[in-house]
């Protein structure tokens, strides 16, 4: 079965040529979509053989969906990649010995992502196994259309999971990841409120049969209990559930600043965002237009409002998709 990776890039220079590395003994074709990178990323993925194409860059969504709808895809299967994300050894002998062998009604593969922190494996607090879906028949799966937390969702079959390592590991500092978690934060608040004023179509593919069960049942409890609750308070709940309940603590002191930092600190910050911005637009009543405007503006994300915004579910047919 030949494969196809995408990868997205912007200034990945410290990343790229390791996880390239680690796909090259069973992809048939990469493809690197960067967004304007200025620290020779673009020279190192052409030195290690792969395709570069350059786009402007909006969201993570848009992006990869703009590789998938634009570029030449040889391969019969597609597979996602992260620039600091590395597929291991064991992963990628199972990725050539079990995908050859899957029926056809078997049209995606989650994969379950383990998450390195300061050179640590952080195994506890629910990190472990992030499953995702990762790698899919070309054509039967597209990207999920959001500001943030978007899944590739796929139709026409069934979904497996392998077993194999599968690591996100960023060896940035943590100036760098809070940076980092600062933007996803007004990304995440951008959805927050859409969800509670419905500005524009809502993507609502995820569920157990288009990806895993895991990224599904997750995205229903935090916009259906978590979403509702004072972030004043659920952020501090949802810090003490991981580090303690879930066992958090025994990832040691690396760990501790994993689970505060993206456990606590995060999530108050994603709702401190949402009461911001909401404050911030409480004038213009319910004028969806004005709304994402002054929205724009704060943000610095272009976001038009629609009239349409109840979105479809059904992910069989990717057209059905709402687009912002």
């Amino acid at each position: 079965m030949s494969i196809t990776a995408v990868i997205l890039t912007y200034n990945e220079a410290l990343h790229l040529e390791r996880a390239i590395r680690s796909i090259q003994a069973f992809t048939d074709q990469i493809l690197v979509v960067d967004s304007g990178s200025s620290d020779g990323t673009a020279k190192i993925a052409q030195r290690l053989g792969a395709e570069v194409h350059t786009h402007a860059f909006v969201n993570q969504a848009r992006q990869f969906q703009w590789a998938l709808d634009t570029l030449d895809i040889r391969g019969e299967w597609v597979l996602r990649l992260d620039a600091d994300e590395i597929i291991e050894p064991d992963l990628a002998r199972e990725i050539s010995e079990k995908l050859p062998r899957l029926p056809a009604e078997v049209v995606g593969v989650n994969l379950k992502r383990k998450h390195i922190f300061m050179d640590r494996w952080v195994r506890h607090g629910g990190r472990y196994p992030l499953v995702m879906l990762r790698l899919w028949r070309h054509g039967k799966g597209r990207v999920e259309d959001r500001w943030m937390d978007e899944h590739v969702v796929v139709w026409g079959g069934r979904t497996v999971t392998f077993d194999g390592g599968f690591a996100d590991h960023n060896l940035h500092d943590l100036s760098y990841f809070t940076d980092k978690h600062n933007k996803y934060a007004t990304r995440e608040a951008i959805e927050v409120l859409n969800q509670r004023l419905g500005l524009f179509a809502r993507d609502e593919a995820l569920n157990a049969r288009s990806a895993s069960f895991q990224a599904s049942f997750k995205r229903w409890v935090k916009e259906r209990v978590y979403n509702r609750i004072p972030f004043t308070v659920s952020a501090t709940l949802y810090f003490l559930y991981r580090y303690i309940v879930q066992l958090g603590f025994l990832d040691g002191r690396s760990g501790l600043v994993y689970h505060f930092l993206q456990g606590c600190w995060y999530r108050f910050l994603v709702g401190a965002k949402v009461m911001e911005l909401e404050r911030a637009v409480a004038h213009l009543h319910d004028d969806k237009a004005a709304i994402c405007a002054e929205l724009s503006r704060l943000t610095g994300h272009k976001l038009v409002a629609r009239s349409d915004t109840v979105a479809p579910t059904d992910v069989r047919d990717p057209q059905l998709a709402p687009r912002l």
